[in-house]
Order: C-alpha cells, then structure tokens, then sequence
C-alpha cells in the first residue's frame, strides 16, 4: 500500500494541477508561468542531489575515495539519454515555433504533450529508484526519504499540470481534453517508477548508478528547458525567486523527512 501510495502521488500533483483548467478563467499569467517554472526547477535540483546524487554517493563509500564514480558515470548516462530521447521523439515547447526531433505530420498539442511527458520520464525514474533502494532496506534511503521526493515531485508536478493544460484551452482546447492531455502528461510517471523498480530488483549492485542515472535525467530538463523558459523575456527574476523557493522546500523534506 505505501508502495502505491508513493508511486501515484506525482501522478496525483499532475493530474490536480490539469484541473485548474476547470477553475481558472482565461489564460496564465507568463509572471505565474515564470514563478511556475522556477519552483519546479528547484525541487528538481534539490531532489537530485539531497535525494539522489548523495546517496549514491554514501551508498559507494566502500570504494574510498573513488565513491564518486557510480554517481558520476549514472549522472552522464542520464544526461546522455535525455539528450537521445530529445532527438528521437517529436515534441513542441511551450511558447515554441518549431517542433524538436525527426519532422512528423503530428498535431501541435499532441507535441506539446510529449514535450511534458519527456520531461516526466527521469521524474518517474527517480521515484522509482528511490522506492527500490527502500525496499532493499538500503540504510541510506528509508520510508521517510522516498516519501519526501515522492511529495516534492508532486508538489513540483500540480504547476507542471497546469502549464500544459491552460495553455491549451487557450489556444482553443476543450476544457475536458485540455484536463485530459495534462493529466496523460503525466501518467508516464508510475509506468516509469514501476519499470525502474523492476528493473533494480534484479540489479540492486547497480543502484547507485540508477539514482545518479535519474538524477542526471532529472537536470537536462532543468537545465535545456525549464531554467531557459523561466529565465526568457521581462522580469525573469520572479523565475528565480520561484526556483529558490522550490529549492529550499525540497531541501527541507528531504533534510527533515529523510
């Protein structure tokens, strides 16, 4: 029960977060938006290295003083995957012209919520990583601690929700398909934590490098695409003042929680 229960709360935060587009009248405020994306690029940067990165680290400290290589080699698997996945799949940014990856005839909201399911994929990875070292009883991560990135992931996922479906009644979605493509944005989140943990419970050796791998996944997003679209145009300091504030709270679950 605690297993399912941490597995669909990030899917929870996206699903809720779609639901604005039931409440909220007209279209989101790009200073919202801003603030919006700078939260959620700071929980992601806290939780991957509270969450993460350090534990992968604690996890290795047999190998002395070159504990750093499973963190630092799953780190640059992560990076590198996310960059093929953004390569191989067709989707379209928020605000963007043109789509990424190979041309294709797929509609414009279709890409659109690719371009946010991608960027679930490492989310859901890590809640799963996270959830598999608990249930190996790794002394490093306990119930409290997957709990708490499981919670910031969803926390971090109710603007996500809403910045894909708002958007898209906007542009002219029905208020029920604009509810249903950012809740389906996100249900890649516990196919991806459930394929992870099945995927460790075979490999438990490798953990650590599965939670670097995810951490790294995790911050190409950060990185190529939320910091950029908080930061673009007027008034980009009210993205990061959201980061800081995303950031500060994950650091507190995971610190006071873990």
């Amino acid at each position: 029960m605690q297993l399912a229960v941490g597995l669909l709360l990030p899917f929870l935060g996206t699903t809720l977060g779609a639901a604005c587009v039931f409440f909220m009248k007209g279209q989101m405020k790009p200073l919202v938006q801003k603030m919006l994306l700078g939260f959620a690029s700071g929980v992601m940067v806290a939780a991957s290295v509270w969450s993460l990165l350090i534990p992968a680290m604690d996890m290795s400290e047999e190998m002395g003083k070159y504990a750093f290589i499973p963190a630092a080699a799953g780190f640059l698997l992560g990076i590198l995957f996310l960059l093929g996945m953004d390569r191989a799949v067709p989707h379209l940014h928020m605000g963007a012209e043109c789509a990424e990856g190979p041309k294709c005839s797929l509609k414009k909201t279709t890409m659109l919520v690719l371009a946010v399911t991608l960027h679930n994929i490492p989310e859901g990875m890590a809640v799963g990583v996270v959830f598999a070292g608990m249930l190996s009883q790794n002394t490093e991560i306990t119930v409290a601690g997957a709990f708490a990135l499981s919670v910031g992931i969803a926390i971090q996922n109710f603007p996500e929700g809403a910045i894909i479906s708002m958007p898209l009644k906007s542009e002219g979605t029905g208020k029920g398909k604009a509810f249903l493509y950012g809740m389906l944005s996100g249900a890649v989140e516990p196919v991806a934590a459930v394929i992870t943990i099945l995927l460790a419970g075979f490999i438990t050796p490798v953990l650590p490098y599965l939670l670097s791998f995810a951490a790294g996944a995790m911050l190409y997003v950060v990185v190529e695409e939320l910091i950029p679209e908080a930061s673009e145009g007027e008034h980009s300091n009210i993205g990061t003042i959201g980061f800081a504030a995303g950031f500060v709270l994950m650091m507190i679950l995971d610190v006071a929680l873990g």
